[in-house]
C-alpha cells in the first residue's frame, strides 16, 4: 500500500504544479511547468521501478 501512496503523492503533485501555474502565474511559465511535470515523472517511474523490484526480491 506505500507504493500506491507514493505514487499518488507524486501525480497530485503534478496536478498541482498545473494548477499554480494555471491560477496564479497565468500560463507564463509553461515551460518550467512542463520541466517539473517531466522530473517528477522520471521520479514516479523510477519508485515504481524501485519498489517493483523489491517486491520481486521478497
Amino acid at each position: 500500500m506505500k507504493e500506491i501512496t507514493g505514487l499518488y503523492v507524486i501525480l497530485a503533485a503534478i496536478f498541482f504544479v498545473n494548477l499554480i501555474n494555471m491560477t496564479l502565474f497565468n500560463n507564463e511559465w509553461n515551460g518550467i511547468v512542463m520541466w517539473l511535470n517531466t522530473g517528477l515523472f522520471i521520479v514516479g517511474t523510477a519508485y515504481f521501478i524501485s519498489s517493483r523490484n523489491f517486491i520481486k526480491k521478497n
